[in-house]
């Protein structure tokens, strides 16, 4: 919400200086996002008088100019088919810099003449999109004094972030209320001079009582249409808004001025009563914006007997709206409500500053003073005659009262206050209070609906930065842990990730449909999303990784090692989560390796392992399973389980399919450790058991088995290092061969385990019937000894 010190003045008497207003909106809950002051931007500009103007030999479109700008004849070259001499202009000189142009003047040679400076247009200077020609003033305009002087342009813009909850800020004068309630000066009256109706009113009328309770209607005929004054011109320039014509620019100003939108028809384009109503399914309207948007039957409209004109509280038509030739007006003042104005506009993915009005709750008891308003501007400025006004409907009654206990300031807020200062907080922003403390809430205050919302209304008007820090109170004793094991788990696996060169992500919760399609799509979907790219909640970590690896490696970083700890939000439940991405260059070139090299699935089961490890899980027991899912790069990746059922962790090499999805090529590596999954450690008190390491050396031996193509390297070793598991206290791969001597659909694999002694060596009797075991184990599985 933007606005200008002087609209600011004309709601609020105040003497204070723009510093402190700024310091009290923000103060209040209305932060200032920004201040600009027009002035500042242009100060280098002065007015100037071109006394000569000759044509340029070498360019028939170029003129030399000799231009005053109050020091002297200075020789500029210019352009514009309007220059000439006699001329008053703007002129930017060497060193200004031009806002329209983004460029710095500088003394320059153009075709072989010295140019010193330029002539400005509207554009140049960000004043209007006029650039057919340099700005032309009055004769009369005083030479070398700083143009933003001379077109009072030091006029601060005051830009406020306004949160939902104040729709009552969202005009000029709500802010105001609040800055003299807050001690900035005092509110003025509000002046509504209605307009003596002539004849009677227009055929208006509602047949949608759920969508628009009540629409009123005032026409005006022997209207001319011409430009608006330029005091409102300027102040809807101040806050970007173009101006368009006086009626156009009115119903803006009045939406701006007292957050009331309105709409005015050319009446000679309606046929019959204007009503609103329910869409039909399939109907269509060309907007104002140049876009036709396809409606349904939820939706509110404006129709008369022969088409539909406007999508209701949101955008008119363009068919219907006033323009140069318009004569007659017909003034729409209705109340929409809120929740039918919010589902349309996501609906139909379209923003207006009407619809953000409206969804937020525009006050129901000002149609009457509305209209009046704008009845009066339209005839002081274009002229005309009014009507009487037709009410169709009636705005809901909002009228209610809250009983309120002084005393809770302090027991809510933190602050004590006393009742009088609090009941002339209240009555400052609007409500009534009565003897017992009956509190009467303001029509354009639907935010307000208990105790809590009243003692809120106190404490940001006295300041809460004016509520006093209370630590809390503390036990006596030892302090006790407050980490749940599962904050715990959470911790320990992002030092982990982080002690292995990981870099860790945060992203969104929410994925666009597109995201979340290649990972089975969302069980969940925002019902009203910031927007389509952030509707699903999420199933998995990898799509927002992948995401930031791809945006990483199109800004030229060679490798990406990232890691993020967050939910999955599954049909069932929300599953605590670790994802790592892999891509890029998993180890760089170099003249030991060669050529750089990429990730393979491999790195992916390793990273999986290490973590699963630091997070306590018994890796040494954990079985891997065949493919991930559909995600997942067939025959290059795998689950590592605990059983058959439960999944501690699937990795591998992402899906080429889903790669593409996210505009990523190569190879990328991937990881998702379900920390919900990993079992918890017994609890054996805060004391971990003395360490003693063995008193004999081990014994290792190694055994080649040959085994089936298709059999699983790790389920030998599972057997080996089970076929004794007193003396047995490892067991690894470290060969696998194919080929020479090797029939065809087997393989071999050749294990080394480790033989740990208790009280005494192993005798070689004790180690040929361990061997025995060994082998026994392993052609359970159809493993037979390498001779």
């Amino acid at each position: 919400m933007k606005f200008t010190l002087s609209w600011l003045k004309e709601h609020l008497d105040t003497t204070a200086s723009l510093e402190a207003i700024v310091e009290a909106l923000t103060r209040v809950g209305l932060e200032v996002e920004g201040v600009e002051n027009p002035a500042e931007k242009l100060a280098a500009f002065k007015v100037a008088k071109i006394l000569s103007a000759e044509r340029h030999p070498q360019a028939d479109k170029l003129q030399i100019l000799s231009v005053d700008a109050g020091d002297g004849p200075m020789q500029v070259v210019c352009g514009a088919p309007n220059a000439r001499a006699g001329l008053v202009g703007v002129f930017g000189a060497p060193g200004a810099y031009v806002p329209g142009s983004d460029m710095t003047l500088k003394v320059a040679e153009i075709r072989g003449v010295v140019s010193n400076g330029m002539m400005c247009s509207t554009r140049e200077l960000e004043l209007g999109d006029d650039h057919d020609g340099i700005i032309e003033l009055p004769a009369d305009a005083p030479v070398g004094t700083p143009y933003p002087d001379y077109a009072g342009l030091g006029d601060p813009v005051i830009d406020v972030s306004v949160t939902p909850n104040k729709q009552d800020c969202m005009g000029v004068r709500g802010i105001a209320r609040d800055l003299a309630a807050a001690g900035m000066g005092t509110l003025k009256p509000l002046k509504v001079d209605a307009v003596t109706g002539e004849g009677d009113g227009p055929q208006v009328g509602t047949d949608d009582p759920e969508g628009c309770p009540a629409f009123f209607g005032q026409s005006v005929s022997g209207v001319t249409n011409g430009a608006a004054p330029a005091w409102m011109q300027a102040r809807l320039k101040a806050i970007g808004q173009k101006p368009i014509s006086a009626l156009v620019d009115i119903t803006n100003y009045v939406m701006f001025d007292l957050g009331r939108p309105l709409h005015v028809y050319d009446r000679a384009t309606l046929t019959g009563k204007l009503v609103a109503r329910k869409a039909r399914d399939g109907e269509q309207v060309l907007a104002l914006n140049g876009k036709t948007y396809t409606l349904d039957a939820t939706m509110t409209v404006i129709a008369d007997d022969a088409q539909m004109h406007d999508i209701g509280g949101i955008m008119g038509g363009e068919h219907s709206g006033a323009s140069e030739t318009t004569t007659e007006v017909l003034i729409e003042c209705a109340y929409f409500d809120p929740d039918h104005i919010a589902r349309t506009g996501q609906k139909l993915g379209l923003t207006s500053d009407a619809r953000q009005r409206f969804e937020r709750g525009v006050d129901p008891a000002f149609l009457d003073d509305g209209i009046a308003i704008a009845a009066r501007l339209i005839t002081e400025i274009c002229g005309g005659t009014a009507s009487q006004v037709t009410r169709a409907g009636s705005p809901p009654d909002t009228a209610r009262s809250i009983a309120y206990d002084p005393a809770r300031a302090e027991t809510l807020g933190g602050l004590a206050v006393a009742p009088d200062r609090q009941k002339a907080i209240l009555e400052s922003l609007g409500f009534t209070v009565s003897s017992d403390w009956q509190v009467g809430v303001p029509s354009w205050r639907r935010d307000v609906e208990g105790y809590p919302d009243l003692v809120e209304e106190v404490i940001r008007i006295e300041g809460i930065d004016n509520v006093p820090s209370t630590p809390l109170e503390r036990l006596p004793g030892v302090a006790k842990p407050t980490a749940t094991p599962e904050q715990k788990l959470e911790r320990r696996v992002r030092r982990a990730a982080a002690a292995r060169g990981l870099d860790e992500a945060v992203t969104w919760s929410f994925l666009s449909e597109a995201e979340a399609a290649p990972f089975g799509g969302g069980k969940w979907s925002l019902a009203n999303p910031i927007s389509e790219d952030l509707k699903v909640m999420r199933p998995t970590l990898l799509a927002g990784l992948l995401s930031a690896a791809a945006r990483n490696l199109k800004r030229g970083q060679q490798s990406v090692r990232l890691f993020e700890v967050g939910r999955r939000y599954l049909a069932d439940a929300e599953r605590p989560t670790l994802g790592v991405i892999l891509a890029g260059n998993a180890r760089p070139r170099g003249w030991r390796g060669g050529k750089a090299t990429t990730f393979d699935a491999f790195d992916a089961k390793g990273e999986a392992l290490t973590l699963l490890a630091a997070a306590g899980a018994p890796v040494d027991n954990l079985q891997v399973f065949g493919e991930a899912g559909e995600a997942w790069h067939p025959g290059q990746s795998g689950t590592l389980r605990l059983g058959p059922k439960t999944v501690l962790a699937a990795f591998g090499m992402v899906h080429p399919i889903v790669l593409k999805a996210f505009d990523l090529d190569g190879a990328v590596a991937g990881v998702e450790l379900y920390l919900d999954a990993i079992p918890p450690k017994r609890a054996t008190g805060f004391m971990r058991p003395a360490y003693a390491p063995p008193g004999l050396q081990a014994v290792t031996r190694d055994f080649a088995f040959l085994v089936p193509a298709d059999l699983a390297a790790d389920a030998l070793v599972r057997a080996v290092k089970g076929a004794d598991k007193a003396a047995i206290t490892a067991a690894r791969l470290f060969d696998v061969f194919t080929g020479a001597g090797v029939e065809e659909g087997q393989k071999s694999l050749a294990v080394e385990i480790t033989l740990q002694p208790d009280v005494k060596s192993f005798t070689d009797e004790e180690l040929k019937v361990i061997a025995d075991k060994v082998v026994a184990a392993a052609a359970k599985l159809g493993a037979v000894l390498r001779g």
